[in-house]
Protein backbone atom coordinates (compact mmCIF):
# COMPACT_ATOMS: atom_id res chain seq x y z
CA UNK A 1 0.00 0.00 0.00
CA UNK A 2 1.20 3.70 -0.91
CA UNK A 3 -0.38 6.37 0.98
CA UNK A 4 1.86 9.53 0.97
CA UNK A 5 -0.56 12.67 1.77
CA UNK A 6 1.66 13.67 4.64
CA UNK A 7 4.82 13.61 2.38
CA UNK A 8 2.73 15.55 -0.60
CA UNK A 9 0.87 18.40 1.22
CA UNK A 10 4.39 20.95 1.76
CA UNK A 11 4.21 21.20 -2.22
CA UNK A 12 0.66 21.67 -2.52
CA UNK A 13 -0.22 26.08 -2.43
CA UNK A 14 -3.16 27.41 -2.84
CA UNK A 15 -2.44 31.14 -3.37
CA UNK A 16 -5.55 31.97 -4.91
CA UNK A 17 -9.36 30.57 -5.37
CA UNK A 18 -8.05 30.30 -8.55
CA UNK A 19 -5.67 27.43 -7.73
CA UNK A 20 -6.14 23.99 -7.72
CA UNK A 21 -4.91 20.60 -8.04
CA UNK A 22 -6.78 17.41 -9.97
CA UNK A 23 -6.91 13.99 -8.92
CA UNK A 24 -7.67 11.38 -10.47
CA UNK A 25 -8.85 7.91 -9.28
CA UNK A 26 -8.04 5.43 -11.92
CA UNK A 27 -8.02 1.46 -12.44
CA UNK A 28 -4.86 0.36 -14.88
CA UNK A 29 -4.96 -2.81 -16.70
CA UNK A 30 -2.39 -3.84 -14.84
CA UNK A 31 -4.06 -4.29 -12.19
CA UNK A 32 -7.63 -4.72 -13.86
CA UNK A 33 -6.57 -7.20 -16.36
CA UNK A 34 -10.67 -7.29 -17.63
CA UNK A 35 -10.20 -3.19 -18.70
CA UNK A 36 -10.98 -3.00 -22.35
CA UNK A 37 -8.16 -0.02 -22.51
CA UNK A 38 -4.89 0.93 -20.65
CA UNK A 39 -6.73 2.57 -18.05
CA UNK A 40 -10.39 3.98 -16.69
CA UNK A 41 -11.18 7.09 -14.98
CA UNK A 42 -13.26 6.43 -11.84
CA UNK A 43 -13.78 10.00 -10.75
CA UNK A 44 -12.37 12.97 -10.70
CA UNK A 45 -11.46 15.79 -7.78
CA UNK A 46 -10.50 19.25 -7.80
CA UNK A 47 -8.80 20.35 -4.88
CA UNK A 48 -9.17 23.77 -4.06
CA UNK A 49 -7.94 23.72 -0.39
CA UNK A 50 -6.38 21.28 1.72
CA UNK A 51 -10.24 21.03 4.12
CA UNK A 52 -11.13 20.22 1.00
CA UNK A 53 -8.79 17.16 0.40
CA UNK A 54 -8.88 15.99 4.50
CA UNK A 55 -12.58 15.51 4.10
CA UNK A 56 -12.64 13.95 0.94
CA UNK A 57 -9.42 11.57 2.25
CA UNK A 58 -11.29 8.69 3.54
CA UNK A 59 -13.95 8.98 0.40
CA UNK A 60 -11.37 8.74 -1.99
CA UNK A 61 -9.33 5.82 -0.06
CA UNK A 62 -12.51 3.88 0.47
CA UNK A 63 -13.70 4.14 -3.77
CA UNK A 64 -9.62 3.29 -4.45
CA UNK A 65 -10.44 0.21 -2.57
CA UNK A 66 -13.57 -0.52 -4.02
CA UNK A 67 -12.38 -0.18 -7.81
CA UNK A 68 -8.91 -1.88 -7.50
CA UNK A 69 -7.64 1.96 -8.52
CA UNK A 70 -4.78 4.77 -7.55
CA UNK A 71 -5.32 8.27 -6.27
CA UNK A 72 -3.10 9.59 -8.76
CA UNK A 73 -2.36 13.31 -8.34
CA UNK A 74 -0.79 16.01 -10.66
CA UNK A 75 1.47 18.42 -8.93
CA UNK A 76 1.60 21.21 -10.62
CA UNK A 77 -1.79 22.87 -9.71
CA UNK A 78 -4.67 24.09 -12.40
CA UNK A 79 -6.57 27.47 -12.70
CA UNK A 80 -10.09 27.17 -13.21
CA UNK A 81 -10.21 30.33 -15.47
CA UNK A 82 -7.37 28.97 -18.10
CA UNK A 83 -9.02 25.31 -17.77
CA UNK A 84 -12.76 26.75 -18.56
CA UNK A 85 -10.94 28.59 -21.66
CA UNK A 86 -9.68 25.49 -22.50
CA UNK A 87 -12.88 23.63 -22.35
CA UNK A 88 -14.40 26.07 -25.21
CA UNK A 89 -11.55 25.18 -27.09
CA UNK A 90 -11.95 20.85 -27.10
CA UNK A 91 -15.54 21.69 -27.26
CA UNK A 92 -15.51 24.14 -30.58
CA UNK A 93 -12.63 21.10 -31.80
CA UNK A 94 -14.70 18.41 -31.34
CA UNK A 95 -17.78 20.01 -32.64
CA UNK A 96 -15.88 20.75 -35.66
CA UNK A 97 -14.87 17.36 -36.13
CA UNK A 98 -17.90 15.70 -35.80
CA UNK A 99 -16.80 14.11 -32.69
CA UNK A 100 -19.54 14.84 -30.47
CA UNK A 101 -19.52 12.12 -27.91
CA UNK A 102 -16.21 13.93 -26.28
CA UNK A 103 -17.93 16.69 -25.28
CA UNK A 104 -19.02 15.58 -22.26
CA UNK A 105 -14.95 14.86 -21.22
CA UNK A 106 -13.95 18.32 -22.62
CA UNK A 107 -13.40 19.81 -18.85
CA UNK A 108 -11.35 16.59 -17.87
CA UNK A 109 -9.09 16.96 -20.98
CA UNK A 110 -8.79 20.38 -20.34
CA UNK A 111 -7.50 19.90 -16.55
CA UNK A 112 -5.14 17.31 -17.48
CA UNK A 113 -3.59 19.55 -20.83
CA UNK A 114 -1.97 21.86 -19.11
CA UNK A 115 -0.85 23.86 -15.82
CA UNK A 116 -0.57 27.14 -14.34
CA UNK A 117 2.36 26.37 -11.93
CA UNK A 118 5.03 29.08 -11.48
CA UNK A 119 6.90 26.39 -9.78
CA UNK A 120 6.95 23.31 -12.48
CA UNK A 121 7.34 20.01 -10.68
CA UNK A 122 8.81 17.03 -13.00
CA UNK A 123 8.94 13.36 -11.84
CA UNK A 124 11.55 11.33 -12.55
CA UNK A 125 10.52 7.45 -12.63
CA UNK A 126 13.15 5.07 -11.42
CA UNK A 127 11.65 1.65 -11.99
CA UNK A 128 13.06 -1.72 -10.78
CA UNK A 129 15.73 -2.26 -7.97
CA UNK A 130 18.24 -0.33 -7.57
CA UNK A 131 21.35 -0.05 -5.18
CA UNK A 132 20.67 3.73 -3.13
CA UNK A 133 24.35 4.54 -4.67
CA UNK A 134 22.79 4.25 -8.02
CA UNK A 135 20.03 6.55 -6.96
CA UNK A 136 22.02 8.90 -5.27
CA UNK A 137 24.68 9.54 -8.54
CA UNK A 138 21.77 10.10 -10.44
CA UNK A 139 20.60 12.99 -7.79
CA UNK A 140 24.09 14.06 -7.68
CA UNK A 141 24.06 14.42 -11.36
CA UNK A 142 20.37 15.95 -11.19
CA UNK A 143 21.32 18.56 -8.51
CA UNK A 144 24.75 20.05 -11.00
CA UNK A 145 22.75 20.62 -13.73
CA UNK A 146 21.53 24.00 -14.86
CA UNK A 147 19.94 26.10 -13.71
CA UNK A 148 22.17 26.56 -10.75
CA UNK A 149 20.25 25.97 -7.50
CA UNK A 150 18.57 22.79 -5.64
CA UNK A 151 16.61 20.69 -7.36
CA UNK A 152 15.55 17.86 -5.68
CA UNK A 153 12.02 18.75 -4.29
CA UNK A 154 11.02 15.34 -2.65
CA UNK A 155 12.05 11.62 -3.02
CA UNK A 156 8.68 8.92 -2.77
CA UNK A 157 7.93 5.69 -2.64
CA UNK A 158 5.81 3.79 -5.51
CA UNK A 159 4.91 0.16 -6.68
CA UNK A 160 7.83 -0.45 -8.57
CA UNK A 161 10.49 1.85 -7.73
CA UNK A 162 11.36 5.50 -6.72
CA UNK A 163 9.85 9.00 -7.93
CA UNK A 164 12.26 12.03 -7.44
CA UNK A 165 10.25 15.17 -7.24
CA UNK A 166 12.17 17.61 -8.86
CA UNK A 167 12.83 21.43 -10.40
CA UNK A 168 12.51 21.82 -14.13
CA UNK A 169 16.90 20.67 -15.06
CA UNK A 170 18.65 20.67 -18.34
CA UNK A 171 17.99 17.23 -19.45
CA UNK A 172 20.91 17.28 -22.40
CA UNK A 173 23.57 15.61 -19.73
CA UNK A 174 20.94 13.57 -17.94
CA UNK A 175 19.10 11.30 -20.90
CA UNK A 176 22.56 10.18 -22.28
CA UNK A 177 23.41 8.88 -18.63
CA UNK A 178 20.33 7.51 -17.44
CA UNK A 179 18.61 6.84 -21.30
CA UNK A 180 15.91 3.83 -19.24
CA UNK A 181 14.56 6.95 -16.79
CA UNK A 182 11.57 8.46 -17.87
CA UNK A 183 11.21 12.19 -16.97
CA UNK A 184 7.97 13.17 -17.22
CA UNK A 185 7.03 16.72 -17.11
CA UNK A 186 3.49 17.22 -15.89
CA UNK A 187 2.27 13.49 -14.89
CA UNK A 188 0.73 12.99 -11.80
CA UNK A 189 2.16 10.37 -9.14
CA UNK A 190 0.41 7.66 -6.97
CA UNK A 191 -0.99 9.57 -3.75
CA UNK A 192 -3.02 6.54 -2.62
CA UNK A 193 -2.68 2.54 -4.02
CA UNK A 194 -4.14 -0.08 -2.05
Amino acid sequence: MIDILDQIKPMLEFESEDDFYYLQIMQRKKENPQLGSNSRVVKNYYIRNFKYLEKRYDEIKAVCKLFNARAMLRLNKRSFRNVAFKTMQNIANSMANGEYSFIRKSYDRACGDGHNDTIKKWIIDIDGEHDESYVQAMIDHIERSRPEGKKLLLRLPTKNGIHLITRPFDLRDFKPDYPDVDVHKDNPVNLFVP
